[in-house]
């Protein structure tokens, strides 16, 4: 880790990065506070968790707060990742409040004495750990890690303490969850008959004979399922055909506005115009911040085998001063200029004393870093300086020094310090982060380094490609405005233009993109707002206009037979297919009887296990299992066909015997037993099944 990582990482925005990592894998701020309600009327109540009611402010907040610390961590924040936000802050509303329950109601808590251990005891948070882990020994820092909640506690900001307190909440939490899921997981208990049971079944093996009479020998035109049979079959199964939110499904035609050959060519004359200006510009910076560009200025130098660029040879052939291009890259159009090159070391050693400014006025943090630099030239120790006053955690113990890192590991003014400077110079160099006092001490290796200024144009749609999908878009929307009409205008006018009539099936009221049209909330609300039959207003998603049509309202609660249709037909089409050919086979009196016919052929497998597992001549056969180890049926035909995966099956269970086993240990099965049992509580959250007794209400999508 870069020293300036860890100057990040052990200051101001350590904190919101540190509670970034652990918030979002878990669950969100206020674990702690039993708030009372304070809604006034349902208009401000964002959902319902067991009578808690979610205020959409408080919520907001949260959102808002996960959206801060998204951007310190310089993630992009666009439509797609604010709503994945939005799910994960309601996800750990939902955690916390099932959790907190049950945690209030056992009586677990955590001490002070705990709390320290989860921070600097053997197993400190991941992300504590990589910020306080000294790069050069590879152990936690537990001291400065000490030091940095010390500081924060006595001179931290409001703000800084209160995210400080947030995370030590979510780290309690997490612990008490544990905690919770333990007391699950070694209540589990295997009986001493039990084990004993199951090592004697474990042990039987069957060999039987069978004909297996295929579902596809009765054709499908043969049987019908009708809507009363599926409904029949819904009602016995309600449990398994429920919903738990409204869920509905479009049909809908894309109108492509991405730009065309023509406005590639646009864009690509424009850059080549810009081609001369740029070539002759002596401030590369001033230029490109004067026309724009789509690739940010880098004021600084790269190895020339980290660049990865296209035609990047021809780029660094360029004289200084050349400019290659345009080419393409990416969804732009670019121009590169050399601006120098020159042979700078691999690696760099250094030491360094850090005044910060974060804490302190700039102007102090100056006069301070000064004062040092004044007391080395007069002959005082760095390194006992260092240890003395250097506020970098990372180094200050070893008197400031950093051994050989890689150049582009640190922010851009050390960096360029470290290895652009000679070895033996020492200056006080300013970064974000404060005032350093940075000595060269060493230097290795060698590669030519270049500094490219790029000129990038990104390629759009032009007015007319936009207004030309628009107004088709539009027209087809104003001409369709049911379903008999939607689907009689595609068949009529846009089927032989090449346009496709697209599906998308469980839309859910608080989903953020439909599946193969991209990320739209806004085309989302739009569905749910609109009535069965109902034909949208075209919506813009990425480089497209949609048009769509709601063709399925699916309420919550148990589904229809139009959704359930596709998942009960085949089942009940192979039921009434057994029944025909049990029809067939008449009563079973022997196995060649029922050969005959069936004009199947006998087939035997050996070796059955009770246990299940599949058998390579029967696959997963279970019912045939189950028969072939009824003691009724050993050394008989089984007198009833059964109905399997893959056809009907006769059965004659010839012989069923056990496999000796090696002498066990009961004891230290039970023990292996329970252990897994316990191991895998680690992955099965005991909130999945507090979910599915709670009752949840959400009401995200009326404000989101």
């Amino acid at each position: 880790m870069s020293v300036i990582q860890q100057i990040r990482d052990k200051y101001a925005r350590w904190a919101v990065v540190a509670i970034a990592l652990s918030l979002l894998g878990f669950i969100m701020m206020d674990a702690f506070a039993g708030r009372t309600s304070v809604m006034g009327n349902n208009s401000t109540t964002l959902g319902v968790i067991n009578g808690q009611e979610i205020d959409v402010q408080e919520f907001e907040q949260k959102v808002k707060a996960q959206e801060e610390m998204a951007q310190q961590q310089n993630m992009a924040l666009g439509e797609e990742s604010r709503q994945q936000i939005i799910e994960s802050v309601w996800n750990g509303e939902i955690d916390r409040a099932l959790l907190q329950s049950e945690i209030d109601e056992l009586g677990l808590a955590i001490g002070k004495k705990e709390i320290n251990d989860i921070l600097f005891g053997a197993n400190p948070p991941q992300d504590l750990r990589q910020g306080f882990t000294d790069p050069q020994t590879g152990q936690f820092n537990v001291q400065a890690a000490q030091q940095y909640f010390a500081n924060l506690r006595k001179s931290g900001t409001p703000e800084q303490k209160a995210q400080m307190n947030q995370y030590l909440e979510s780290l309690e939490l997490q612990r008490l969850s544990e905690k919770y899921s333990s007391l699950l997981g070694n209540s589990t208990y295997y009986a001493k008959w039990f084990v004993e049971k199951q090592n004697a079944d474990n042990s039987l093996v069957a060999n039987v004979s069978y004909i297996t009479v295929p579902y596809a020998t009765v054709s499908d035109s043969a049987v019908k399922v009708s809507d009363s049979d599926i409904q029949s079959y819904i009602n016995e199964r309600k449990d398994e055909f429920k919903q738990d939110v409204e869920t509905r499904s479009i049909n809908y035609i894309v109108f492509n506005a991405s730009p065309s050959a023509t406005d590639s060519t646009a864009v690509l004359n424009t850059i080549s115009g810009l081609k001369e200006g740029f070539a002759t510009a002596t401030n590369a910076e001033q230029y490109l911040t004067q026309q724009g560009t789509t690739l940010p200025y880098f004021d600084g130098y790269l190895a020339g085998s980290k660049i990865q660029i296209p035609a990047k040879d021809s780029i660094f052939s360029l004289p200084i001063g050349g400019v290659y291009g345009p080419y393409q890259d990416g969804n732009s159009y670019v121009l590169a200029k050399k601006l120098d090159q020159k042979v700078l070391p691999d690696s760099a050693r250094v030491r360094h004393i850090l005044i910060t400014n974060q804490a302190q006025p700039d102007s102090v943090a100056k006069r301070r870093i000064d004062s040092i630099a004044l007391a080395i030239r007069g002959g005082a120790n760095f390194d006992s300086l260092a240890k003395r006053f250097s506020e970098d955690p990372g180094s200050k113990d070893k008197g400031g020094v950093y051994e050989y890192f890689p150049q582009g590991q640190m922010v851009a003014a050390f960096n360029d310090f470290a290895f652009g400077k000679p070895v033996g110079t020492r200056d006080v160099v300013k970064t974000e982060f404060g005032y350093h006092l940075i000595e060269v001490l060493g230097q290795k290796g060698g590669e030519m380094n270049y500094k490219i200024a790029y000129l990038g144009k990104e390629i759009v749609p032009s007015s007319e490609t936009d207004n030309a999908a628009a107004n088709a878009a539009n027209q087809f929307a104003g001409d369709s405005r049911s379903l008999k009409a939607f689907n009689e205008n595609y068949d009529k006018n846009l089927r032989s233009k090449g346009y496709n009539r697209l599906l998308a099936a469980d839309i859910r009221p608080n989903d953020f993109q439909v599946a193969g049209i991209g990320a739209s909330r806004s085309l989302v609300k739009a569905i749910f707002e609109a009535d069965k039959g109902d034909v949208l207003e075209p919506q813009r998603v990425g480089d497209n206009y949609v048009v769509a049509v709601v063709t399925e309202v699916e309420k919550e609660g148990v589904v229809s037979v139009a959704k359930a249709r596709n998942v009960v037909e085949p089942i009940l089409r192979n039921k009434k297919k057994a029944e025909q050919i049990k029809t067939k086979l008449g009563k079973i009196t022997s196995l060649q009887a029922a050969a005959a016919a069936a004009n199947q052929p006998v087939q035997v497998a050996d070796s059955l296990s009770f246990g299940g597992a599949r058998n390579a001549a029967l696959g997963y056969e279970l019912k045939v299992v189950g028969a072939a180890f009824n003691p009724a049926n050993k050394g008989k035909v089984v007198p009833e066909a059964l109905e399997g995966q893959a056809g009907v099956y006769v059965v004659q269970v010839n012989n069923v015997s056990a496999v000796p086993q090696g002498a066990a240990d009961i004891n230290i099965q039970r023990q292996m037993l329970e252990m897994q049992a316990r191991q895998q509580m680690m992955y099965r959250s005991p909130l999945q099944a507090l979910r599915k007794s709670a009752d949840i209400k959400d009401n995200r999508s009326k404000f989101y």
